[in-house]
């Protein structure tokens, strides 16, 4: 039987918003006894909103540290990446190994249970998105907006699939617009002799962050 991933996508969201995640992707490969259903997940909106204003707190207080204390070395817990400014915030999806752990387990029975997996045996993963997360949807480009992304679309834009550049405002509904000039182009891409392009988020066959470390 074919595994249905629209079902175990939506038991997925069922299991995650009762811990105060929300499901980012889920993806199946192998065959077999190597199939591996890997699940992405993250804090949900309200949840991702508190711990960044207790991060924001962190930050707050480890630079008017480094301000009274000089240049020597602060322990904190906020990641050197977020604290001078070279990652924003937003990247972070904020789920702990204890989220994955609880989800795996009561995701997994579930699965089991309505056999929403059937055949032979599966590997279950949960873990976060990561600085390089995919993206699709039209409220994901704009909650990403000015940050590097990678775009490979369906039909050719003045000739051309690949696209990188920072994510721009959406020029208008259903597009996402990309700067060229923030990032060095291939030679295909430098071809086009364009330095912005709007794709309409239709078009996009693949989409993912590029990370800024």
């Amino acid at each position: 039987m074919a595994v249905e991933l629209d079902k175990i996508r939506a038991a997925a969201d069922r299991v995650a918003a009762s811990h105060g995640l929300s499901v980012v992707d889920l993806e199946m490969i192998g065959s077999g006894k190597s199939r591996v259903l890997t699940v992405f997940l993250e804090k949900n909106t309200a949840g991702r909103a508190k711990m960044k204003a207790e991060l924001a707190e962190k930050i707050a207080a480890a630079k008017a540290a480094a301000d009274a204390e000089g240049e020597a070395a602060i322990e904190f817990e906020v990641p050197e990446r977020l604290l001078e400014g070279r990652m924003p915030i937003e990247h972070l999806s904020f789920i702990t190994h204890e989220d994955c752990a609880e989800f795996s387990r009561e995701f997994g029975v579930l699965l089991d249970v309505e056999d929403l997996i059937p055949g032979a045996e599966y590997t279950l993963e949960a873990s976060s998105p990561g600085l390089d997360r995919k993206l699709s949807r039209a409220e994901e480009f704009e909650r990403f907006s000015g940050s590097l992304v990678k775009i490979q679309t369906f039909e050719p834009i003045a000739g051309n699939r690949h696209w990188q550049g920072r994510l721009l405002a959406a020029p208008k509904l259903g597009f996402i617009a990309i700067d060229l000039d923030a990032v060095k182009q291939n030679s295909k891409s430098r071809k086009t002799g364009v330095k912005s392009v709007e794709i309409e988020i239709s078009n996009i066959e693949k989409a993912r962050l590029i990370a800024e470390i």
